[in-house]
């Protein structure tokens, strides 16, 4: 998502509170290195194994969603992104793997690095110990940033396509309906913030946010380290 399509939006002010860490995690070296081809494939293999574990919290995380929602439209928006997870998103992620040599078992088999244990369980506790908004902005780093940075890639002059191993990676979080899934998720934070929201909850919403920001960057260096 562009800059100017989030105006101001929670999910923008949240982002501008923690600018440099935000930067760190969308221009990493190895999202830049993705969109050069140059990230050597057996960090990205790694990335992989792990995103197929961190998407089954993610699963986990929605099923929260579904238990902290307060209004039947809420529930329903958490079903739906369970049953995306769960019945879609999963499976054209093992597609996808495949293509790179993994499988399915030798992907669950796989122990969870510390980076994934790090911010899933850190999602889980933000949604555990507040609410549903909080859970959201827990999440919307992973949600929102990917659709940031794909479409940032997709944009960018330098970014190689025609030949580069991870052009496919590239035009799926660039692409309109990975695009659509982070505007509803900014949309629903909005709603949710003008529900539960005051301005004292904002810093701690922030906090939670930018600690999810820091996650996320760890998670690309788990990626990198890996290749070392």
């Amino acid at each position: 998502m562009t800059s100017s399509a989030l105006g101001n939006t929670l999910f923008a002010r949240l982002r501008d509170a923690c600018a440099s860490d935000w930067t760190a995690y969308t221009q990493h070296a190895f999202v830049r290195r993705i969109g050069d081809g140059t990230l050597p494939e057996a960090c990205f293999r790694h990335y992989l194994v792990q995103d197929y574990l961190f998407l089954i919290h993610f699963a986990r995380a929605y099923g929260l969603a579904a238990f902290k929602s307060e209004t039947l439209d809420d529930i329903r928006r958490a079903a739906s992104g369970l049953s995306a997870i769960v019945d879609t998103e999963i499976g054209l992620h093992v597609g996808y793997c495949g293509r790179w040599g993994l499988t399915e078992a030798d992907m669950a088999a796989a122990p969870e690095a510390t980076a994934t244990l790090a911010y899933t369980r850190y999602v889980l506790e933000r949604g555990l110990s507040g609410d549903l908004l909080d859970l959201q902005a827990a999440l919307a780093p992973c949600i929102v940033g990917y659709a940031e940075i794909g479409r940032a890639l997709a944009d960018d002059p330098a970014t190689v396509r025609e030949g580069n191993t991870y052009d496919e990676w590239i035009a799926m979080y660039a692409s309109e309906d990975y695009q659509a899934v982070a505007a509803e998720h900014v949309e629903q934070m909005d709603a949710l913030m003008q529900r539960r929201g005051a301005p004292s909850r904002f810093e701690s919403l922030a906090q939670t946010f930018a600690e999810a920001t820091r996650l996320e960057a760890a998670f690309w260096d788990m990626g990198l380290d890996s290749g070392d």
